[in-house]
């Protein structure tokens, strides 16, 4: 594990369940961490948050000296931030509120420091509009749930924010194990969620039209594209249906499929009786099962899925380095 050594010090705005994922992520890595939120109950809630997490940041190889040596709490913003280098920003995603706190963090920080918002679709031109200081170091650094574990980040500059910034950025996350993708582009819901949300979508009308249950729903992706799109993606997988030839076949035979009203656009309507579906729906899959224990399944799962995708994923450049599956 090698460290950013410019960035020393860290505050995390904004204590739900993203901002602790974060926190717990930062401390693991080594950092110092001070943890800023309006709530008086947020250093209770956090530190058994963090607590929860530890053993599986152990698991994963990552925790370092005790959790609690590096966590600091503050509820006055400005104070917060006096020595931070880079702000993890997590307040609830209203675009008004996220730009008034932005701009605040930009008016307390040293103007080197860097400011990442976790925001899972508004884009980064917005954020920083308010910002009369530095708005070049304000850009998103959206996450996935659960922080501490996921390794994806994608990174997505504004009209302002300078490269040198989201380069270091990039350095920065890519040091605490993460994965971070830079957007070419500031797009809504950047590229994840995007995807996710059509599938969702999708879902929902299967669910609402009476085809099947969210469980069924859930155990299509799970037995089926799930499997290869935790290797492979949906192009690749896509590409590989299509045999010797590759994409080049695939569409030639199932292109024109494309135009067939397989699919619905447009999420449909959430009434009351579509939502007790899916309520109801979620409920009997985990009927007698404690959130808590989902969490540990899924955690444990991510990890021996990760440590996996190392054994079997050939990295960035994949040119010629498929010999050793052999």
């Amino acid at each position: 594990m090698t460290k950013e050594t410019s960035i020393k010090n860290i505050t995390v705005v904004g204590t739900g369940v993203i901002g602790n994922g974060w926190i717990t992520r930062f401390l693991a890595n080594d950092y110092t961490v001070t943890a800023y939120d309006p709530d008086p109950n947020t250093e209770e809630k956090t530190r058994k948050a963090v607590e929860r997490a530890w053993p599986w940041m152990k698991k994963m190889g990552l925790a370092v000296g005790a959790p609690e040596d590096h966590l600091f709490f503050e509820t006055d913003l400005e104070k917060s931030l006096k020595e931070a280098d880079f702000v993890q920003e997590n307040v609830p995603e209203r675009e008004e509120l996220k730009r008034k706190v932005i701009a605040d963090i930009d008016r307390y920080t040293k103007e080197e420091t860097i400011i990442a918002s976790s925001t899972s679709g508004i884009l980064p031109s917005s954020l920083q509009a308010d910002c009369k200081n530095h708005p070049e170091r304000v850009m998103v650094a959206h996450p996935f749930n659960p922080v501490y574990l996921m390794p994806l980040v994608e990174l997505v500059g504004g009209d302002k924010t300078d490269k040198f910034y989201i380069e270091k950025a990039k350095m920065f996350y890519d040091n605490i194990m993460m994965k971070p993708l830079v957007i070419r582009q500031e797009i809504e819901g950047h590229i994840a969620d995007r995807l996710m949300e059509a599938i969702w979508r999708e879902a929902l009308h299967i669910v609402n039209d009476g085809a099947a249950s969210t469980e069924e729903v859930d155990a299509s992706i799970i037995y089926g594209p799930g499997l290869r799109w935790a290797l492979m993606g949906p192009f690749m997988t896509l590409h590989m249906g299509g045999g010797k030839e590759g994409m080049r076949h695939l569409l030639e035979q199932f292109g024109p499929a494309l135009k067939l009203p397989w699919t619905k656009l447009e999420a449909p309507e959430l009434t009351e009786e579509l939502a007790e579906k899916v309520i109801t729906g979620c409920e009997a899959q985990t009927d007698g099962v404690e959130m808590e224990r989902l969490e540990d399944r899924r955690d444990q799962f991510l990890i021996e899925l990760q440590q996996l995708l190392e054994k079997y994923w050939p990295g960035e450049n994949m040119s010629g380095s498929y010999e050793s599956f052999n």
